[in-house]
């Protein structure tokens, strides 16, 4: 039994001589799509630098600043972000986070070459696993900027003195890129990479006292690798988005009664309306009811027959705005077969 899910439904006051707009939510398909054979899937972290680059993983600390283990740790937080969304998703029957086998990258921050089918076979057989989720690189590289600004001081006898309050600015991008394996198609069914900035900001009365007050940065990082992890393995659901609709408000005084409803959500009342003019001799004026005919029945639902007044607005009534919206609903109707696989 398919489920239906809530259309919410915004009005935006700004109108045009003769249409207005608002806004629902619609369901697009998950972005990636898997084969529902695939029930056991393992995490692997491929982060690792390799011996080869290790020293300039050294050295890229040091200039960009970075703490103690903190790629390490956060490639940790980003991969259990990972497996716990995972975890959610009711569709796998199990994950296992493979972490006694040893992944390493040759190159840091970017996209490694993707591993051999030979291995990805080896490492599913191996394990009991239908395809893998790999962390291919994480990365974090981090700005620090000073400033300083004239500020009065108060002195512990009352008086107020002019000082110089330092500040450092520090910024830290946080990166991580991704990687599917389906061993059974030998596709790699996603590939994808996710920046984030984080900014902290630190005050004192020199220098070192201002980067000294920057506290809670590697636990920050963390949490923001954490939901890296989390918003990767959403990749794999449905998802709301919000689209903008013009619909037709002058022609009678039926399109005006219905343009009142509409802002006091009674669509299915203006929607009576509008279907009554749908017959008027005009023909801009059926055409316009055509159209919002189409528009109802989106909101209600049925893309399908919303398809077909749009086409009739514009094939009988050469309604313009019916062309571009008749394009909208074929590819509704096209994710809506996509999405309807999915949740097979």
């Amino acid at each position: 039994m398919k489920k239906t899910l809530p259309v919410l439904l915004i009005i935006v006051l700004l109108s045009s001589c003769k249409t207005q707009q608002l806004y629902l939510n619609v369901v697009e398909p998950a972005p990636v799509t898997l084969s529902q054979d695939i029930k056991s899937v393992g995490v692997i972290n491929r982060s690792i630098p390799t011996d080869e680059t290790k020293i300039l993983d050294v050295i890229d600390k040091v200039l960009s600043l970075e703490g103690v283990n903190l790629d390490k740790d956060g490639a940790e937080q980003a991969i259990n972000g990972l497996s716990d969304e995972l975890l959610n998703n009711k569709r796998f029957a199990e994950i296992k986070n493979l972490k006694d086998i040893d992944f390493r990258t040759p190159k840091l921050g970017i996209f490694p070459v993707p591993l051999s089918w030979d291995i990805v076979n080896k490492v599913c057989k191996e394990t009991g696993t239908d395809a893998l989720f790999a962390l291919e690189y994480y990365d974090t590289d981090t700005r620090l900027n000073y400033s300083n600004r004239k500020v009065d001081v108060n002195t512990p006898l009352g008086i107020t003195i002019p000082g110089i309050e330092h500040i450092a600015e520090m910024e830290t991008i946080v990166k991580t890129g991704w990687r599917i394996y389906d061993p059974s198609s030998q596709v790699i069914a996603d590939e994808f990479n996710h920046l984030e900035s984080i900014v902290f900001t630190g005050r004192g009365i020199n220098p070192l006292v201002a980067v000294a007050s920057l506290t809670g940065r590697k636990e920050a990082i963390k949490e923001v690798s954490n939901k890296a992890g989390h918003g990767y393995a959403l990749r794999l659901l449905p998802f709301e988005l919000r689209v903008m609709r013009d619909y037709f408000v002058k022609g009678t005084n039926n399109f005006k009664i219905a343009r009142r409803k509409a802002q006091l959500g009674k669509w299915d009342e203006a929607g009576q309306l509008w279907e009554k003019e749908t017959n008027n001799p005009k023909m801009k004026v059926a055409g316009r009811a055509c159209y919002n005919m189409g528009i109802i029945n989106e909101i209600n639902g049925d893309v399908d027959t919303a398809l077909q007044w749009a086409q009739k607005a514009y094939e009988d009534y050469n309604i313009k705005l019916a062309r571009e919206y008749s394009r909208i609903l074929e590819n509704r109707r096209m994710k809506r077969q996509i999405l309807e696989e999915q949740q097979q």
